[in-house]
């Protein structure tokens, strides 16, 4: 492993100089590559859904067994809301010929199901419709049955009900529900977005509010983003000292970005992408493709100032010295990333996928883009001012007084430290997982104004009804109507109503209003009340009950990835110590970076559930709604958070032991190696906390939520953990840090991810010469 580690940095090294001296053939590969991707979008555009599911999940079941048996209840749910002018009635006048144009322009759109046809299929078999016979039996039960309060009612042309379309109670507004021929992910491109229209076209002087499932997908990069990018590129002036150095790294994670999406884009038309899994390669592709080139020219330019190298010499030796640690630090995200799949979830193993393959392209970008570049500034990487300075020392002042303080106080610092995360996460100990409903966008989006309109006159249920089946042979008329009068009685109930029994009565489909909204846990409760017992008719006739539908699509997904959160954190936590052994050939050390990282991880859930869940804080981030945590959330946090964490520890210690192997004992190498690296980790730091923190002021409240777990994350973990907790560990620890046995002093390679051997052989040949 060790000549390994030589020959990675040798090649590096010679790939930096080929790409330093032929800088134009380097950027016309990379120009042409995206050239093609760009190509291959405009003949195919990205197809990106907001919809989740997972194969396996019980509501998936009864979605594909629906799709086997009855198709026509197979297809992906629509809502939309139509309100009349405030004063009017929407089942009036000229407001009533609009809603039922609306109606007319719905159900004729294409891959929509016209509830009308089916009803006239019905009528037309009369007496044989097992349908119409089981809905005269509910009807005979029903008036033993307290009515629904404010329920609403169904709209009455020519004295028949207009299907699917009812009327609020103050006769303001009116719903419309409908369904697709297919899942709404299966739908071509535009499909939803086309009925919208239609409706919004048709139903003139009406307000039209389609749910949040049937929203037009937010924007992906917004202001908040584009303003996070320029705080980046704020910190790389500062750090690198110029406009042209720090104009290096941004170039760079754009190609990256552009080629890595792009292509992750074109798989959207083999597997399911959704619009989360584009930002969070976005966030990565960014916040990683910066930190990693800058990491390098930072190093190019110390080399130059501080040794006297020229430009050439020293770019090629920055990316074989520095460049190895971007590819170790690369790979540890990848494979934190990749890691994802053990959950078995293809949902999540796509995103993880996505996201690793963008920062596998912004590796390959550092290593070649970057010093392209390079060779096209040459020596004027470093103005002639830099240059007249005498050389910087190496000690940042701040660096030097800070982990001073640090390593005096180092007994307070570690019980403050543990202390300060173990409070940030106690709000975890509360954490509701779920997807979001419209009730998590901000007020005046137009998924909130639907959600709260359909909410106000409907009752919250209405934003996600449940699908409920009833499966056995030969249902009889009056069986359905027990069924029926078993779903009215169970807690949490508003409304039932039947939708279709199927021709040979071996199923019964109904639709199920919670009294609840779609992510309360009492609407969680009765999915699994309904799944469990739904009344004695259920026990004694043996029928068998399955739900789906958005809401118990929603309640499924969570279960099932709150389950794998634990295997998951297992995972990362033993990658970790695995890893970290292998890296610093120590006991303690992956010990205490490993446990910092669960405090990090922890503190960053805590945080997220206290801002997102209980509404702390909100107005500081511009947030109007609370609700469940996304499911996804504390996986993709744990494994993002994990491959950055061992970042800014490997560049941390490493600079700490390299002090010791160079003679410095205790506190002295600590000091030394801290102020060391303590820049460039805190440049790192921060350019991830800004790209990250851009994506919190996106309009999808599941980026919010994962752009502000990772910034956060970020910061504890690199301020609290990293920079102030290690050291003072460290210290305490002094020269024990390194202990390792005997037997694994032998066995164990020898890792050179700084590619310090290189160092050493070239300063060997530079002599000579």
């Amino acid at each position: 492993m060790g000549a390994y580690s030589q020959f990675m940095s040798t090649f590096l090294h010679r790939l930096g100089r080929f790409a330093f001296a032929r800088p134009w053939a380097v950027l016309s590969a990379w120009l042409a590559l995206i050239a093609v991707v760009a190509g291959l979008l405009a003949v195919n555009p990205p197809k990106i859904s907001n919809e989740m599911r997972i194969n396996g999940t019980p509501a998936q079941e009864v979605i594909d067994q629906l799709a086997a048996d009855l198709p026509q209840m197979a297809g992906g749910q629509g809502m939309i809301a139509f309100a009349a002018p405030d004063g009017q009635r929407v089942d009036q006048g000229a407001n009533l010929a609009a809603l039922l144009s609306a109606v007319d322009a719905v159900s004729h759109s294409e891959h929509v199901i016209d509830p009308r046809a089916a009803m006239a299929n019905e009528l037309a078999k009369g007496a044989a419709s097992p349908t119409l016979t089981a809905g005269a039996a509910i009807e005979r039960v029903q008036h033993q049955l307290p009515p629904p309060v404010g329920a609403p009612t169904p709209l009455l042309v020519d004295g028949q009900p207009v299907p699917g379309l009812v009327v609020s109670a103050d006769g303001q507004t009116a719903l419309l529900q409908f369904q697709f021929d297919k899942q709404t992910n299966d739908l071509p491109a535009g499909t939803v977005e086309h009925v919208v229209d239609a409706a919004t076209a048709a139903a003139t002087g009406l307000q039209v509010l389609p749910s949040a499932s049937m929203a037009q997908l937010p924007e992906i990069i917004g202001v908040g983003e584009v303003i996070g990018v320029l705080i980046a590129a704020l910190v790389l002036v500062i750090t690198l000292g110029s406009l042209v150095a720090a104009g290096l790294p941004l170039a760079t994670a754009l190609t990256s970005v552009a080629v890595g999406v792009g292509g992750t884009f074109l798989l959207s038309h083999v597997f399911t992408m959704q619009s989360i899994t584009a930002v969070l390669a976005i966030m990565l592709g960014l916040a990683v493709g910066i930190d990693y080139a800058m990491f390098i020219v930072n190093r190019q330019r110390r080399l130059i100032l501080d040794r006297g190298h020229s430009a050439a010499d020293a770019a090629a030796r920055a990316v074989g010295t520095a460049g190895s640690a971007v590819v170790f630090a690369g790979t540890t995200v990848v494979i934190a990333l990749v890691a994802l799949s053990v959950a078995g979830i293809p949902l999540l193993t796509t995103m993880a996928l996505a996201a690793a393959a963008t920062v596998l392209v912004a590796v390959v970008a550092a290593l070649t883009i970057l010093p392209a570049l390079l060779g096209l500034v040459g020596e004027r990487i470093c103005s002639a001012a830099a240059r007249g300075k005498k050389s910087e020392e190496t000690n940042h002042r701040f660096a030097a007084a800070w982990v001073g303080a640090v390593v005096r106080h180092r007994i307070p610092v570690v019980i403050g430290g543990v202390a300060l995360t173990a409070v940030l996460a106690i709000p975890a100990l509360g954490m509701h997982l779920g997807l979001p409903a419209g009730s998590g966008y901000n007020e005046g989006s137009p998924q909130r104004a639907s959600y709260d309109l359909v909410a106000q006159h409907y009752g919250d249920g209405f934003n996600g009804p449940l699908l409920v089946v009833a499966e056995k042979p030969e249902l009889s008329p009056a069986e359905i109507a027990d069924i029926y009068t078993d779903l009215r009685r169970l807690d949490g109930v508003a409304g039932v109503s039947m939708q279709l029994v199927s021709d040979d009565s071996d199923k019964a489909v109904f639709s199920v209003v919670p009294a609840a909204g779609p992510t309360d846990a009492a609407t969680a409760d009765l999915v699994r009340a309904i799944r469990d017992h739904a009344g004695p008719l259920a026990d004694s006739a043996q029928v068998r009950l399955g739900v789906t539908g958005i809401t118990a699509m929603g309640i499924d997904i969570s279960d099932r990835i709150a389950s794998a959160i634990p295997l998951y954190i297992g995972v990362v936590v033993g990658l970790s110590l695995l890893v970290l052994t292998l890296v610093f050939r120590s006991i303690a050390v992956p010990v205490k970076a490993t446990v910092g990282f669960l405090l990090s991880i922890l503190a960053t859930f805590g945080a997220t559930t206290a801002v997102f869940q209980w509404g702390w804080l909100q107005q500081l981030f511009g947030l109007s709604a609370t609700g469940p945590i996304m499911s996804l959330l504390p996986i993709i946090v744990t494994g993002v958070l994990y491959g950055l964490a061992m970042d800014y520890e490997v560049f941390l210690v490493s600079s700490m032991k390299e002090a010791h192997v160079h003679g410095l004992r205790g506190d002295d190498a600590v000091s030394h190696g801290f102020a060391q690296a303590a820049r460039v980790v805190t440049a790192a730091a921060v350019i991830m906390m800004a790209v990250f923190a851009g994506f919190v002021f996106n309009a999808d409240p599941m980026i919010k939520q994962i752009g502000f777990a990772l910034a956060f994350g970020v910061f504890i973990d690199a301020f609290v953990v990293r920079m102030t907790m290690v050291p003072a560990v460290m210290s305490l620890l002094g020269d024990r840090a390194w202990w390792l046995p005997q037997g694994l002093q032998r066995s164990l390679p020898d890792l050179d991810i700084e590619g310090e051997k290189l160092n050493r052989a070239l300063d060997a040949e530079r002599v000579t010469v």
